[in-house]
């Protein structure tokens, strides 16, 4: 006797409860048609929107064909873990030039490993309850357009800095998926709600939002203090400011995050007083130094010449007082060219100024 098909609908109820009981805040269940947005991402990539980031080109269309990246692939479960923050702090971070300026996803430890571990513990419980099926978990680990499924499943839309809002959390959580080849019943996508608001792209330092929904990450701050390497474009580096590692102002002005959750995730819990140091402390790190403190944090992806390279632009941008000249003084030598050009470049600022801060 052949045994009756499974209950896809109860197994999707099941694995949302699995989610939830994983510690994902938000789950959903999306198909895998993604036409209209695999249309916008060769648009933007013709244009040249993704600056250097040629590996967002280098796959072709397997971001936006989930069976072609994962062979089986039916469904895919998106998931979203909180990291919301003190938005208030975050401000009056901004405003002392002094301090340094972290994104606050990168203030604690990468998010990386944690999720991936949790979708993948997901998955092997399914599995153990259902018998063997297909499978792939990725937390930005492949080319995924995961914001497109995370709004397909439901669990909020793409707003027009691009990032994606949830109408009951905002936009502070972290996604990943697991790719499956079961035939789940999938959730209701997500609407969208901006409405005629434009903060996002008014309050861009660089104005890198230069259309809704469209992003030039040749002048966005998290390109150009991550991503990007080399010499920034001196008419950029005055706009950065204080931000040495990523930028938040978008999703910190955006009415929606009013209800985002704070999450107290140990993982996520601030390292190093990121969240309160100054430029000055942090352009003191050695290389060794710097390894040793970012060990587990998305921060050591930069490496450490892009790490002194965007504090030197911060200190450049500092009220100056002798500390920041005495700072910028000691890496004048440093053995890195583009180091010692954004030294020179931050020097050459103060001495346009005629005194010290008080």
């Amino acid at each position: 006797m052949s045994s009756l098909p499974p209950d896809y609908t109860a197994l999707a109820d099941r694995i949302r409860a699995l989610a939830h009981a994983a510690g994902f805040q938000r789950v959903g269940i999306s198909g895998i048609e993604l036409a209209e947005d695999e249309t916008f991402l060769r648009s933007w990539l013709a244009e040249g929107l993704h600056g250097s980031m040629q590996w967002m080109a280098s796959h072709g269309d397997k971001r936006s064909r989930p069976a072609e990246l994962h062979p089986g692939t039916l469904r895919v479960v998106s998931v979203g873990l909180d990291y919301g923050r003190d938005a208030d702090a975050a401000w009056a971070n901004l405003r002392d030039g002094e301090r340094a300026y972290v994104a606050r996803y990168a203030l604690g430890r990468d998010y990386h490993k944690l999720m991936r571990n949790r979708l993948q513990r997901l998955a092997e419980t399914v599995q153990a309850e259902i018998g063997p099926f297909g499978h792939r978990a990725f937390v930005d680990s492949a080319p995924v357009l995961e914001r497109a499924l995370a709004r397909n499943a439901g669990l909020g839309w793409i707003g027009k800095h691009t990032c994606l809002i949830d109408s009951d959390g905002g936009s502070w959580f972290f996604l990943g998926e697991l790719f499956v080849d079961l035939p789940l019943p999938i959730d209701p996508p997500a609407t969208a709600h901006c409405g005629t608001c434009t903060r996002c792209i008014d309050i861009c330092p660089t104005q890198a939002i230069v259309a809704p929904y469209r992003l030039d990450a040749r002048r966005c701050i998290s390109y150009l203090t991550i991503e990007h390497e080399g010499s920034i474009d001196e008419a950029l580096r005055p706009l950065i400011g204080n931000r040495i590692f990523g930028c938040d102002d978008c999703q910190l002005i955006c009415p929606w995050n009013k209800f985002a959750k704070r999450s107290d995730e140990p993982d996520f819990r601030v390292r190093n007083d990121l969240d309160k140091a100054t430029l000055v402390e942090l352009f003191a790190w050695e290389e060794d130094e710097f390894l040793r403190r970012t060990e587990g944090s998305a921060i050591r992806r930069s490496g450490h010449e892009r790490w002194l390279r965007n504090i030197a632009v911060a200190l450049g941008n500092a009220p100056k007082s002798e500390a920041v000249i005495a700072a910028l003084q000691s890496r004048r030598e440093h053995p890195s060219e583009v180091v010692r050009e954004h030294v020179a470049w931050a020097l050459a600022r103060h001495d346009l100024r005629s005194s010290f801060s008080p």
